[in-house]
């Protein structure tokens, strides 16, 4: 699918010819698809990075044009976020093809649950739809001979009447904690000053011993920090001599400004000097991804990010803090260093990513995974990728290995779901799912393909991602999801939820119901 946007402008130009109040509700069945001549442009499509102040900050000479307050007059400067647009419907007559590059990230999804839980909504932009949806992960059968497995259902959409809603799930191979390869990390600190804002830096500290705690032996661990400037603070040490490492860990402390650009370099380099084919080699950032000395633009650094990761040396990236945040930096930074973002808002987030799932986080089972789904011209109306909207490939560089696509660890799962408007009579096959991979071993590009299938009923799994894939929509301003609401949200996600994560989702969207009002 070939990635449209449409300005602003054009956007209000439309709805007010279409007479789009919330007196006219929408049915999605009837709703305007790209490429027909009632197109319904997708809404905030500017690309640009916005900034949310203070909403009491009275603006300053230095005050950019497009930065605008946070919203509901929530106490957080400098939250840096940025809207990618939103995927609109696409008949099939005009492209059958949808191409995307999977995205493990759950940062989003943390970054909204921490405004609500502090009493504020998050602003729009904040909000990628797939990163919610991934957070939770799904129950997948793993492949048996091979490096991932496909699985494909569905339903009649609880949302968008005389739709489907079709989910493409993706499970890669479970590597055992103790058959993976031994890690060569590099942690890379920001000890900045503004990481002493609500103590921040100590989250830090605690969410690496837990890190350090699930260790093997045979690992290895160096520090960098940065502040003012960057320094080695220990060199790469064995796991063996573990209280050597968590003695750094304890010593860290606020201090001057923010150098990052130095401090990755300085990471880098680490990593490089201590580069091992036979193991996982990655640096891990722990910041709030705010820059204000050396560098601070992101294009040199990514550059370098990207060139030492054709070396294997991966990039994950962990975001800390509410209040001079840059989520689009953490998210870019990540991406170009073949790896994967996550926002930790509090200790137990931290177990979360760093004890339950250290394995996936550490061994990478594939590189530059994408997905193509080719719907059938004579089986499928149109189509909507829900989320996604900037991990877009165009559909000729499905088979380029040279494109980038996104990085999946052991046992990771992957969900993409769209809604569909089917053709009339139609029960049968739709069309057919193709996800291609470059093997980590032998760098070759693989592909495996299987048809598009579904059964007479949602699963109940399907049905709760559906309310949150929805609670995303409405919170992002979707204009797909414009006469949405979130009690209904809430009514279908406390009639399917199950486990301490999905029920607490539901007190999610009951707290962003009584903040709304």
């Amino acid at each position: 699918m070939q990635k449209r946007v449409w300005p602003a402008a054009l956007m209000l130009a439309v709805l007010a010819a279409a007479g789009c109040s919330s007196s006219q509700p929408l049915q999605r069945a009837t709703a305007p698809q790209a490429g027909s001549q009632q197109a319904v442009p997708i809404e905030s499509p500017q690309m640009n990075t916005v900034r949310h102040d203070s909403a009491s900050a009275a603006p300053t000479p230095n005050t950019k044009a497009g930065l605008r307050r946070a919203p509901n007059g929530a106490e957080y400067d400098a939250m840096y976020f940025k809207h990618y647009g939103t995927n609109p419907f696409v008949s099939t007559d005009e492209d059958h093809l949808s191409t995307f590059a999977v995205d493990v990230d759950t940062g989003s999804y943390t970054v909204v649950r921490n405004y609500v839980s502090r009493g504020s909504l998050p602003p729009e932009e904040a909000v990628r739809v797939e990163e919610l949806i991934n957070y939770f992960p799904a129950s997948y059968p793993p492949p048996q001979n091979d490096v991932f497995r496909i699985q494909i259902d569905g339903g009649q959409s609880p949302f968008g009447k005389g739709y489907h809603l079709l989910r493409i799930g993706i499970k890669g191979k479970e590597i055992a904690a103790e058959n993976r390869k031994p890690a060569r990390l590099v942690f890379v600190i920001d000890v900045s000053g503004s990481m002493a804002r609500e103590n921040r830096l100590e989250l830090v500290k605690k969410s690496l011993r837990v890190l350090v705690g699930q260790l093997n032996e045979d690992d290895q661990v160096g520090i960098v920090v940065y502040g003012s400037q960057g320094r080695r603070l220990l060199e790469p040490t064995s796991v063996r001599h573990k209280e050597n490492i968590l003695q750094a860990i304890d010593s860290l402390a606020p201090e001057g400004s923010t150098n990052a650009e130095e401090g990755l370099r300085l990471g880098y380099a680490m990593a490089a000097d201590a580069f091992d084919e036979e193991a996982n080699n990655r640096v891990i950032l722990c910041s709030d991804g705010v820059a204000n000395v050396g560098e601070t633009g992101a294009e040199g650094i990514l550059q370098v990010i990207g060139q030492y990761a054709r070396r294997g040396i991966m990039l994950n990236t962990f975001g800390f803090g509410m209040g001079n945040y840059n989520d689009v930096l953490m998210e870019q930074l990540a991406d170009k260093g073949d790896g994967t973002y996550a926002y930790i808002d509090s200790f137990s987030e931290a177990r979360r990513v760093f004890a339950e799932a250290l394995t996936g986080t550490l061994q990478t089972i594939a590189k530059d995974v994408k997905v193509q789904v080719d719907f059938d011209p004579q089986k499928v109306e149109r189509y909507r990728l829900l989320g996604y909207e900037n991990r877009d490939v165009r559909d000729e560089d499905f088979r380029n290995d040279k494109v980038d696509g996104g990085e999946i660890g052991s046992g990771h799962t992957v969900t993409a779901l769209y809604e569909v408007k089917l053709k009339d009579g139609v029960d049968d096959e739709w069309g057919t799912v193709r996800l291609r991979y470059q093997d980590v071993d032998t760098g070759k590009g693989k592909e495996i393909a299987q048809p598009i299938r579904i059964g007479k009923s949602m699963p109940r799994d399907l049905q709760f991602l559906a309310a949150v894939a929805e609670y995303g929509e409405i919170m992002r301003g979707s204009y797909w999801a414009r006469e949405g609401s979130l009690q209904s949200v809430l009514a279908l996600a406390e009639a399917t939820a199950s486990g301490a994560e999905q029920l607490e989702f539901v007190r999610l969207v009951k707290d962003s119901i009584a903040l709304k009002q």
